[in-house]
Formats: C-alpha cells, structure tokens, sequence
C-alpha cells in the first residue's frame, strides 16, 4: 500500500503540472502584472524546482493540508468533506440495488442451468454490461420523469433535511449505476457458482440429505463469493471516487462533478485532492478485500500460509 500511495502522490502531482494553465493568473486574473505574477509565484512556490514542490505538497498531505482552492480560497480537504456525503449516499444506494438485483438472479441462473431463467439471466448480464451507465441515466429520466412523471429528473436534497425527498431524487441515478453494476456481478457469480456447484463436497452435501437451499446457500455461495467480493469491493471503490458522468447528469454535487468542475476552472488543487482521495480509497478497498477473503475461505492465510 505504501508503494502504491507513493507512487499514486508523484502522478498525481505530475498530472497537475503537465496541465495547462498559471495557477497565478488565474488568482489574479488576465489583467495581472507581470511583477505581480512573479510575486504571487513565489509565494506559492511555483518557482522552486519541480522535487521541492513534490516534497512540500507531499509534507502538506501528511499533515492534513491538501491547499487551497483557487476559487474561492476554501481549504480542499473542507470541500471534499463537503460532497464526500453525497458521493456516499449515491454509492450505498447503488451497491443495495445491485446486490438485491445482482445475488438472487446469479443463483438462479446457476442452479437453473440451461432454463429460460439461466438464459434470462445472461441476456441480462450482457444487456448491463453493454449500455453505458450515461445512456441508461438519460433513459430512465425519459421513462420515469419525462413520460410517467413519477420521479424528478434531476436535483439532490440533504437527507436530514428532508429524508423521503432525498431517496426520491437519489433512485434514478442509483438505477443507473447498480443496474450495471449488478450485471456484472451477475456474470461473474454464476461463473462462480456453475464451478463450485461441480465441487465434491457439493455432491456430498447432497448425498447427506442437505436440501437444495441449505446446500446452496450455506455451502455453494459462500466460496462463490470470493470472486465476486473483487468486482464489488473494486466497483464501490469506483463509486466512491465519484461516479462523474452519472452526478453531472442527474446535477448531484458530489465528487464526481466536484472534479469536472475543477478541471474546468484549471482549479488544480481541488483536482490534485480528488484525485488523490479517489486513488486512496481505491488502495484502502482492495486492502480490505484481502483481508476479507481469508474470512471466506480459511484456506486463505494471512501471514505465513501455504
């Protein structure tokens, strides 16, 4: 992790410099002095050599200070604390609708091999898997707002400030996401399953009396799930750094569009933090999924294992 975390810290760095753009003009304007330019760029630092920048940058992460926003002079940790909330809400909501579509339809499509629910199943699978979340986004607005009325088409409401509202504004884009994201996890657990059900110890389960249900949800699923555990934990890592195409279409203001906005305004050290959040949460994700494994199968050793 550490490797990967310093790693991640010089690109995200790099990134930032190779973009066009002053930094100082665009604080101080298109009008600017040209003293007044050099002034403020070495107050910032910018003329020092590229290694000392890193160095300073890198001794302000650790500490908690990832800048100030060129806008309006917000520190960025602030506002990503801000949009972190609503990121989450749309990610959580996401990952329930895949998992409620996603488990029942691989388990079906496995044990019911060769049926209308397995070909069923795939269709769907393939379906989800090829349309892009910002396609079905639009979709659905035309379906459920446009056509039916039944939903607002875009918007976000703080749900403290009003729950019922903001699950309501939040069910398109979460449809939009976990919909693909069920699709693949779909996939992949009747991979899983269709493996695992040729297993000895299924056949011997069966042998016992073990009725089907027991069989596949005490014993099959269980070591089905490490592949799927992978795809899920990866894709919520995803979600976390912000589904970007998905906020800005359906206008909520979380890290997503916090980033385009950024990128847009050459704000570099909102972009440099998001960045950095999203590569960190990805690290933390997947460091969480090892350790999870080894809770699903014993097999699995942390430390000194065969």
């Amino acid at each position: 992790m550490i490797v990967i975390l310093f790693l991640v810290s010089i690109i995200v760095f790099s990134l930032v410099h190779l973009t066009p753009g002053d930094p100082a003009r665009m604080i101080l304007g298109q009008e600017a002095t040209e003293e007044s330019l050099q002034a403020l760029r070495e107050q910032m630092g910018l003329n020092d050599p590229l290694y000392v920048q890193y160095f300073n940058w890198v001794t302000n992460v650790l500490q908690g200070d990832l800048g100030n926003s060129l806008k309006d002079n917000t520190p960025v940790l602030t506002v990503l604390l801000q949009k972190l909330p609503v990121t989450i809400q749309l990610s959580i909501m996401s990952f329930i609708i895949a998992m409620l579509i996603a488990i029942p339809a691989g388990i079906i499509s496995a044990t019911r091999k060769g049926t209308f629910w397995d070909y069923f199943g795939t269709t769907f699978a393939l379906s989800g898997v090829s349309v892009p979340p910002f396609f079905l986004g639009i979709l659905l607005i035309f379906v459920f707002s446009i056509s039916l009325g039944w939903l607002a088409p875009s918007g976000y409401v703080e749900p403290w400030k009003d729950f019922k509202q903001s699950m309501l504004l939040m069910i398109l884009p979460a449809l939009a996401v976990g919909v693909r994201l069920s699709a693949e996890i779909t996939r992949m657990l009747r991979s899983s399953m269709l493996e695992v059900l040729e297993a000895d110890y299924i056949r011997t389960a069966y042998a016992k009396g073990v009725l089907e249900r027991g069989v596949v949800i005490g014993h099959a699923l269980k070591n089905a799930l490490i592949p799927v555990v992978t795809v899920s934990g990866l894709q919520l890592a995803t979600f976390l750094g912000g589904a970007v195409i998905t906020e800005t279409i359906f206008a909520i203001p979380g890290l997503g569009r916090l980033v385009i906005d950024a990128i847009m305004t050459r704000d570099f050290p909102v972009v440099q933090g998001a960045v950095l959040f999203m590569a960190i949460a990805v690290v933390m994700v997947n460091f969480f999924i090892d350790i999870l494994y080894s809770i699903l199968d014993p097999r699995i050793k942390l430390t000194g294992g065969q």
